[in-house]
């Protein structure tokens, strides 16, 4: 079983800055990417940015520019620095890993999430 472990999110003035960190354990073969989803209430989920394991990073269109997406491959953590914050950042942020197991292959699990209020 995988488990992702989101950490780094809380409330920020439009602005300033936060550091997201998502650390995955259990037994894994091969992580192949790791990133970052977010969903603003009534609203879908998006994607925000995601790293594969040779470090090609894409982001979503509004945050381009603003955030950056790393990867710790040694201690299987994934980061997300965010800059320039504005209030419609305002999400639950989600990280996520593309997996390869004993038993499947490149199965996308997700964390819990973790909640991210910009205040204007």
């Amino acid at each position: 079983q995988v488990q992702l472990v989101e950490s780094g999110g809380g409330l920020v003035q439009a602005g300033g800055s936060l550091r997201l960190s998502c650390a995955a354990s259990g037994v894994i073969l091969r992580i192949n990417a790791m990133g970052w989803f977010r969903q603003a209430p009534g609203k879908q989920r998006e994607l925000v940015a995601r790293i594969t394991s040779v470090g090609s990073a894409n982001y979503g269109d509004s945050v381009k520019d603003r955030f950056t997406v790393s990867w710790d491959n040694v201690k299987n953590k994934v980061h997300l620095e965010m800059n320039s914050l504005k209030p419609e950042d305002t999400a639950v942020y989600y990280c996520t890993a593309n997996v390869d197991t004993a038993l499947t292959r490149d199965y996308m699990h997700w964390g819990q999430g973790t909640q991210v209020t910009v205040s204007s």
